[in-house]
């Protein structure tokens, strides 16, 4: 056999996974089951939908959230893009999605290959990396900003390191990092999917770890790859938790994402039907990028 053959049976066997079809796909799907959807579609539709569709209404108002109001049309969404405040918002927010999406997939990655890998004290560090998903991003988030407050700034200082010898989240310039590090913080379910009999033939081929790698794991992780790409992003672009344990949208709203940008102003200063007006502009962009990525990912597995 050889490297190809490898890799060719590899994709065969993902192939033949998806095009298998089942012998009850043909059967008539008894009426209960479309029944016991509509619970949870009404629950979904009273607290969800129903909220956005009022929202979207009060944008078009002048309404602080209480008292009397009236329609004013478009001048909320002729008002928010002409704030720099809002634009500041929106280009942080694609900028740290953008980072915190690839480094927490492709580094997320990394460290799946490596703890489904043969290793030495391999249970021991999938339960130190899966530490963090058990405990709240805003407990986490306090913690790190402890660190970065504290012990880092004293390194630095005892380093003679002058960008970290004061604390990250009070340089305009610096805070996006913790941000970042803290959301990159927080693939091996897929990884587990994959035969071993596969790695096996590989081996017999003599193949090296990094084709091992690019010829049969990530092809076969594919779709893995795909959802979290998409759902990481939409999780990134509406990060919260990070902003309001870390920085607060400080220094001098250099930090401030639209989410935290919503909430502070929408429902503390006042500006609620103007940030009503921001929120559905997020949600068109959310669903316009998810749209995108889909498409694009998609494309790339049919490959």
């Amino acid at each position: 056999m050889t490297t190809a053959h490898t890799a060719n049976t590899a994709k065969k066997s993902a192939k033949t996974s998806k095009n298998k079809v089942s012998k009850y796909s043909k059967r008539k799907v008894d009426p209960a089951f479309y029944w016991m959807t509509v619970p949870a579609v009404i629950l979904v539709s009273i607290f969800l939908y129903w909220p956005f569709l009022q929202g979207a209404a009060y944008s078009f108002t002048n309404s602080q959230g209480y008292g009397d109001f009236k329609f004013i049309g478009l001048k909320n969404y002729i008002a928010m893009f002409q704030d720099s405040r809002v634009g500041h918002a929106y280009l942080f927010t694609i900028l740290i999605a953008i980072l915190i999406t690839i480094g927490s997939n492709f580094l997320g990655m990394f460290l799946s290959v490596l703890l489904n890998s043969k290793i030495a004290f391999k249970n021991g560090f999938r339960a130190i990396f899966f530490i963090p998903y058990t405990l709240s991003v805003l407990v986490i988030g306090y913690v790190f900003k402890y660190i970065f407050m504290t012990p880092l700034p004293a390194l630095g200082q005892a380093l003679h390191i002058d960008w970290l010898s004061t604390s990250m989240i009070s340089n305009p310039d610096l805070a996006w990092f913790p941000i970042v590090f803290l959301s990159t913080l927080l693939y091996l379910a897929g990884l587990q999917t994959i035969d071993n009999e596969i790695y096996e033939a590989a081996a017999i081929d003599g193949v090296n770890a990094w084709q091992n790698f690019w010829q049969i794991t990530f092809p076969l992780i594919g779709p893995f790859f795909t959802i979290n790409m998409v759902l990481s992003l939409k999780n990134s672009l509406g990060a919260f938790d990070q902003i309001m344990a870390l920085t607060k949208g400080g220094p001098d709203s250099k930090t401030e994402t639209v989410s935290y940008l919503i909430f502070q102003n929408g429902l503390g200063n006042g500006e609620y039907s103007y940030q009503m007006a921001n929120a559905v502009t997020f949600f068109i962009v959310l669903a316009i990028l998810a749209f995108v990525q889909l498409k694009f990912f998609s494309g790339k597995e049919k490959v």
